[in-house]
């Protein structure tokens, strides 16, 4: 590898008041470039995953407006399996779909995403059996499977690995939104007075609004920094030379194979998987069940659906402050174990607290907590120890695990168990992870000696393994 130390790699901040010399970046101008950014990227997408969770969740609320009742003769075993089948798909589809924005151009891959959930979830609308739920909810597991985790890969092409898990976390926390605005939106249509069953009429104002979104991002959003037409030139000598700084300046040359079979043969890649499936479980539970578990505390099905909403709230608040720090510190192991922790508090407090509902409702917190602050963090993680982007695509592609478990009325001890135990399973292996990112990275540079900043590692050809190449830990 060459190892020469190009001047274009040196990234000395400057002063506002001082006129940085060449190959320098201009911290007044960065700080203007990602204001640029961020006024497009995350409007966007953020509005994209506000619209995915509510078009992936609003079945749970559904379900106590009346949809099993009419359409799966009151049986939660049918319930399951309409749960189940978007996770069919949604995982079958995740790798190549995260490829996808690798091979076109990524507003179009996640815009064609945004469509097909979009219209998937305003045809449930028109359900009239068992069967058609299912093919509706197969289809919304393929769209969002091509947007799932290409946006994160989206945010590599633009972000440093400093500034992915804040934004991530504004991302996913309008998952925690949705969840808050679906039971507000529930609430409201529970009341509306109309020979059209209210959750037929929950489905499409909560669907319809996804397909006008797909074009606007399909048109709208930026696509790659030295093809769009979204930044200036001077702007978009500004991203390369930030995106240099930490090596994330790979060409686009479509999907490179070698680091698709690195992301396959890497070991850590199902390692990681499976800890975000650990996650995964508590997500789905949340997403079928949630206002179930809240109005088995004794409240109206109405009501439930009302005291849905502060534990998203906090949640989302608790994932800007969190993601926040990790970002500052640079490190994600330490926090993705804190938020497990909490999570784990909370089935613990679900399954051995039975008359408490005060507390019950403090777990219901907890799990929302878990459920979604670990996101970002474990995304981050991917997208920071991944050379190549074609090696993160397909590592984000295997985050896509699912885990769906049925419940019994009112306690769900074997779905509260499971979840406990498998965030003590993630809590264990990410201490491990952690363990392991140490030693290496020590063993690295007792052979390589102490990185240099200016250094230019070639991750495109050698992906995690390339000389340099140090992982966040």
């Amino acid at each position: 590898m060459n190892n020469e130390k190009p001047q274009d790699l040196h990234v000395e901040q400057v002063a506002d008041d001082e006129s940085p010399p060449e190959g320098v970046i201009d911290r007044k101008a960065e700080r203007k470039l990602l204001l640029k950014l961020d006024a497009v990227i995350l409007p966007l997408t953020v509005l994209m995953y506000l619209s995915a969770n509510l078009d992936r969740g609003n079945i749970g609320n559904a379900r106590l407006q009346g949809l099993q009742k009419e359409l799966l003769d009151n049986d939660d075993k049918k319930y399951s399996v309409v749960l189940l089948s978007f996770y069919v798909t949604y995982m079958l589809g995740s790798i190549p779909g995260t490829l996808l924005s690798k091979a076109i151009p990524p507003n179009w891959a996640l815009g064609a995403g945004c469509l097909v959930w979009g219209i998937a979830a305003s045809c449930m609308a028109g359900c009239q059996n068992y069967a058609s739920i299912i093919v509706c909810r197969l289809f919304i597991g393929i769209g969002e499977s091509i947007f799932g985790q290409a946006v994160v890969l989206h945010y590599s092409l633009w972000y440093k690995k400093n500034e992915i898990a804040t934004r991530l976390a504004a991302f996913i926390g309008a998952g925690v939104l949705a969840g808050a605005f679906g039971g507000l939106i529930a609430y409201g249509v529970s009341h509306i007075k109309s020979h059209i069953a209210t959750w037929r009429i929950l489905f499409l104002i909560e669907g319809c609004p996804s397909v006008l979104l797909g074009i606007c991002v399909a048109l709208f959003l930026p696509g790659r920094p030295d093809r769009s037409s979204f930044l200036t030139e001077a702007e978009r000598e500004l991203e390369f030379l930030r995106l240099r700084s930490q090596n994330l300046d790979e060409a686009d040359n479509g999907i490179d194979w070698n680091g698709v079979k690195r992301a396959f043969t890497d070991w850590k890649s199902y390692v990681i998987t499976f800890i975000y499936s650990c996650m995964q479980l508590t997500l789905s539970s949340l997403s079928g069940f949630f206002p179930t578990i809240v109005a088995s505390l004794g409240y109206t099905n109405a009501n439930a659906q009302l005291y849905t909403v502060p534990p998203y709230a906090v949640g989302f608040v608790f994932m800007i402050l969190v993601n926040h720090f990790s970002d500052r510190v640079r490190m994600r192991g330490p926090f993705i174990i804190l938020v497990f922790s909490i999570n784990l508090l909370g089935w613990l407090l679900l399954l051995v607290v039975i008359h408490n509902n005060h507390l019950r409702y403090f777990a219901c917190f907890c799990v929302v907590i878990g459920g979604y602050c670990t996101i970002p963090l474990i995304q981050s993680w991917v997208s920071n120890n991944t050379g190549s982007q074609s090696q993160r695509a397909v590592h984000l592609g295997f985050l896509n695990s699912f885990a769906n478990w049925a419940a019994q009325k009112p306690y769900w001890h074997t779905g509260f168990g499971l979840n406990l135990g498998f965030s003590c399973a993630a809590i264990i292996t990410t201490s491990a992870m952690i363990i392991y990112y140490r030693r290496e990275n020590a063993r690295r540079d007792r052979v390589e000696g102490k990185p240099d900043p200016r250094m230019k590692v070639d991750q495109a050809s050698y992906h995690d393994l390339a000389p340099g190449f140090r992982y966040t830990i």
